[in-house]
């Protein structure tokens, strides 16, 4: 049996402290503390027990009301009632025992807990009645420079000021958000006074000099950061772990930009005056790394010019992970300019660990995307991947990604139902059926969203989020609610492409062309899943299908996706105007909704899973990896929001080959340049998944980790479901 991942070759040496931190991390990622339920433990709190004194949080004492201000009133109790914990040999401090949705409504659904849900209810159950599911929350991208550029005590007096000037013009409602905003400000604040304020008293309680110094050097950096703007690379680091823990406290999955960027200069000041080093620097990048869990980091890209961004950050960013392992979500934006050493090193790193890390995303299709969308080139430059399979403008835009969902069974089958009853004699006919079909599934999205999108802000605002966002302080409006954010382009995850489209080529061969069969007879057996109809099943099923790299079933799935650009970019949001934008992904709803979900005339049985996103229905890629990844470029990338493929491959496909990271940079580099977006590969040997799912205690499984979707996690800890399709996955042993 081959090995279970590569040999891992470490490039880097760790240090005694990095080892107690990494058996830190590892035991809280296993043991329970640190969990997401069926994700995984990707999450950032820390199950320690009940929150100490749940009556006094303000809501429970005034009675629960959705406002924005009594939800500021919330977080800043919670914040400043979080006991601080620092822990043997750390430096980068921060911890979060609790999330908003522990003690009050929060995430897509919150406006169900309020009276507003009388109104709003209807519009959301006809829509995913029609196949769409309303449910946006958070999954946007934060601009983190703000914070690092202007530091607390400034957000706050903006903050202040805009208080006053609403004050002053009698706007209650902005008002009332603002002194919410203010109260998330303070909260901030005082979570990390309270850091420095035990850093002091541990330093001020021991004899060890090392020991002292750890604490002090603790202190004097949050302190700092409590209210000013960071002034050394440590202190902007720290800061960075801060704003992610406050605003991973919410709930959501946001994205965090351009690491790299952002701490050059911090690291550029700091190795000319001699206080830092890049192994230091790596260092307590990696300790970063242990301490958050779902964050998302882009490094490399391009700059305003359109030049390559990589620096010498982009390569630190990068090592600090080669150092550790372990599980993270980190993107490294690929373009034609990028430094050749610098790609070639991200794609060692994927081969040597296996575990997906880097993701490789293709930077020139997400600029050109929000170009298309309206986004000028002066925010467009700085589009980021910021999680799974999405990327937004950082601060700018609110596209909450990765939630709503339309699933394209649902008008295909109401289609199919029409043209059975019509008597439907040629595939044209049938399509446009299609067509009007997706239309009434858009315009019920469209009223369902608009409903909630009215209440958003209020019921379930992103208030740290919108701290360090271009516009919601000014505006006096969180970016949750309309024009919160200029862009605001409401994303739409599409599920079913490739089964739609397959079922649609099989149909035009078999029905229309052939004549073997007639509609009803095909429908008619679909909807009995296919019982006596064995025969007619295998003819279905064995018609060419997406994946494999042949012309018919990947032109239906281009002709498909740009039916999906066209007519969902004919609605528009009520946040402002903007229309739906599509991304060929959606997140694990193949699995979570496929009960509900007949047999189609792809060949696939009711119940069965649907496929995932853009990557082919499991196990229909007959032709190996290449030409599944020149079917997976059929759709214009540039017109979606996001669609990566998945790629899992045998280590022993690397037997007796050196530069094994050669393979991997040619293979990604010619996917980008024929338009693909998003690559997640893996490297791990199937037969050990299924011991460890099967035998979880054993110790070397304990830190196995894989990408889910677009996120990692321990292998362990998935639910069963999870794990038995992640290695139902097509597993390749070639890259042929």
């Amino acid at each position: 049996m081959s090995e279970f991942r590569l040999p891992f070759i470490p490039k880097f040496e760790q240090s005694e402290r990095i080892k107690v931190l990494e058996e830190r991390n590892a035991k809280l990622g296993t043991d329970g503390s640190r969990q997401m339920g069926t994700y995984g433990d990707h999450h950032c709190w820390l199950d320690i027990g009940p929150f100490p004194r749940p009556e006094e949080i303000p809501s429970h004492k005034e009675g629960l009301k959705m406002t924005a201000e009594q939800w500021g009133k919330d977080y800043r109790f919670m914040l400043e009632n979080t006991p601080p914990a620092i822990y043997p040999c750390e430096t980068i401090v921060g911890e979060i025992y609790w999330e908003m949705a522990h003690f009050r409504p929060a995430g897509s659904g919150a406006w169900r807990k309020y009276p507003v849900a009388e109104e709003i209810a209807p519009l959301v159950e006809e829509s995913e009645r029609l196949g769409a599911s309303p449910a946006a929350y958070g999954h946007t991208c934060p601009d983190v420079e703000i914070l690092l550029n202007e530091g607390f005590d400034n957000l706050l007096a903006r903050v202040r000021k805009s208080l006053a000037l609403y004050e002053k013009l009698g706007n209650a409602r902005k008002v009332s958000y603002l002194k919410g905003l203010e109260d998330v400000a303070l909260g901030c604040i005082h979570y990390i006074e309270n850091y420095a304020a035990l850093a002091e008293k541990l330093a001020s309680e021991t004899d060890d000099e090392n020991e002292k110094a750890r604490f002090e050097k603790i202190a004097l950096a949050s302190s700092n950061v409590a209210h000013k703007a960071p002034s050394t690379f440590y202190e902007a680091v720290q800061t960075i772990q801060y704003a992610i823990l406050f605003d991973r406290a919410v709930g959501h999955g946001n994205g965090y930009g351009r690491m790299d960027l952002w701490l050059q200069p911090y690291y550029d000041r700091d190795t000319d005056a001699g206080i830092l080093t890049r192994e230091e620097a790596r260092e307590t990048i990696a300790e970063m790394y242990m301490k958050l869990r779902g964050q998302f980091f882009s490094f490399a890209g391009r700059d305003e010019n359109g030049n390559d961004a990589t620096n010498e950050m982009s390569y630190i960013a990068l090592e600090a992970y080669d150092l550790i392992g372990d599980y993270n979500n980190l993107g490294v934006m690929w373009h034609e300019d990028i430094d050749p050493d610098y790609y070639a090193y991200a794609c060692d790193v994927l081969a040597r660990h296996g575990e997906s890390i880097p993701v490789l995303v293709n930077y020139d299709t997400m600029y050109a995307s929000e170009l298309r969308s309206g986004i000028p080139h002066e925010d467009a430059w700085k589009v980021v991947y910021s999680g799974c399979q999405w990327f937004c403008i950082p601060g700018k835009e609110w596209c909450g990604q990765d939630s709503n969902l339309t699933n394209l069974l649902r008008p295909f089958e109401r289609a199919m139902d029409k043209a059975v009853e019509e008597d439907v004699q040629d595939f044209e006919t049938l399509y446009s059926l299609y067509e009007k079909e997706f239309h009434a599934t858009m315009k019920a999205f469209q009223a369902a969203e608009g409903a909630i999108d009215r209440v958003r802000g209020e019921s379930q605002p992103e208030m740290f989020t919108s701290l360090i966002s271009h516009g919601p302080i000014e505006r006096g409006m969180d970016m949750d609610a309309p024009r919160g954010v200029d862009y605001q382009y409401t994303s739409l995850n599409i599920l079913g492409v490739p089964n739609v489209a397959d079922s649609f080529t099989a149909l035009k061969k078999l029905v229309f062309e052939e004549k073997r069969y007639t509609l009803k007879e095909v429908w008619d057996a679909c909807r009995n899943d296919w019982k006596d109809s064995e025969v007619m099943r295998q003819r279905f099923l064995n018609q060419p299908k997406y994946g494999n790299g042949e012309e018919e079933p990947d032109e239906m799935v281009r002709r498909l996706s740009e039916t999906t650009v066209e007519i969902a970019e004919g609605y528009y949001n009520q946040r402002g105007g903007q229309p739906m934008r599509p991304s060929l992904f959606a997140f694990m709803s193949h699995l979570e909704g496929r009960g509900s979900f007949g047999a189609t005339p792809d060949g696939r049985h009711a119940g069965d899973q649907m496929a995932h996103g853009i990557n082919p229905q499991a196990g229909v890629s007959k032709k190996g990896l290449i030409p599944m990844a020149n079917s997976a470029c059929a759709p214009d990338m540039r017109h979606f929001q996001g669609g990566s493929i998945q790629v899992d491959i045998q280590p022993r496909f690397f037997d007796g080959k050196e530069a094994r990271y050669a393979y991997i940079r040619d293979f990604s580099s010619a996917f980008f340049k024929s338009g693909g977006q998003q690559i997640n590969l893996h490297i791990l040997d199937l037969k050990k998944l299924e011991d460890a799912m099967e035998h979880p205690e054993k110790p070397e499984y304990r830190n196995l980790v894989v990408r889910v979707t677009g996120y990692c996690a321990r292998f362990i800890t998935m639910s069963r479901e999870y794990q038995e399709d992640f290695i139902s996955r097509m597993n390749y042993a070639s890259m042929n």
